[in-house]
């Protein structure tokens, strides 16, 4: 049993056995045999059973043998991985280049909302380039996953939900004639392939999802501030205003 920090067999140390064994004289080959038997069986129970009988070990004891304290999951680590600060850590070309993408998406209601019209042909190009980037987000989720020793395994919950963002840019090219709900289809793959990026697929780094939420909310806005023009501007087609 274990009692004050102290391993006992039958009320007597361990320490104590093994030093009086240690210290026993030596004996010609014969005469150790009874010797040694007869005062190990002193300090030695009549059963196995008692003789490897221990107490329950504590919590702190158990806490020192695993290291001091438990793993974090991986969706702890997600959350303390996200941080904006990290944007200033991001590489000047994906920075650079992720905001130059944002020019498609806010040009579109900048220009309606100087004119104070609302031009469909102009609202439906800026609704096929959201789609167009809610694809390639899923894309870019299969490959960042199919390269050996990638942190992301190509398995189904990455490389499956990665085909849905592709999906959903499918079904907004599909709305031609109704603006409002191919917009409203790619709000949803933008949300949806972010919700991925930082929730449930990991693997991205600190920079990547920073960057990825700033561009997916100005994205967001450009295309509802389309929709609020289309409500409350008359609606004029491009070759109208030309005549």
């Amino acid at each position: 049993m274990i009692a004050s920090g102290r391993l006992k067999m039958s009320g007597v140390p361990v320490w104590r056995c093994l030093q009086q064994m240690i210290r026993a004289p030596l004996y010609p080959a014969a005469v150790p045999s009874s010797f040694h038997c007869r005062a190990f069986a002193a300090h030695t129970p009549s059963t196995v059973g008692s003789f490897l009988k221990l107490g329950p070990v504590s919590w702190p004891t158990s806490r020192q043998c695993h290291g001091g304290s438990q793993r974090p999951s991986k969706r702890a680590d997600a959350k303390e991985d996200f941080s904006m600060r990290a944007l200033s850590e991001a590489p000047k070309p994906a920075l650079y280049l992720g905001i130059s993408g944002l020019v498609p998406f806010l040009s579109a209601p900048l220009l309606m909302a100087m004119t104070q019209t609302f031009y469909p042909e102009v609202a439906y190009a800026q609704m096929v380039y959201g789609a167009s980037i809610v694809s390639f987000l899923g894309g870019a989720r299969w490959g960042f996953a199919i390269p050996s020793g990638s942190p992301a395994a190509p398995d189904w919950m990455n490389l499956g939900n990665s085909v849905v963002p592709s999906l959903l840019a499918w079904v907004a090219l599909l709305c031609k004639d109704n603006i409002t709900e191919g917009a409203l289809v790619v709000l949803m793959g933008l949300g949806l392939s972010l919700h991925y990026d930082l929730n449930l697929l990991h693997g991205y780094p600190a920079w990547f999802k920073a960057m990825r939420t700033v561009l997916t909310v100005v994205a967001t806005f450009s295309l509802v501030a389309t929709l609020v023009i289309k409500k409350f501007c008359p609606e004029k087609k491009i070759g109208e205003t030309q005549k």
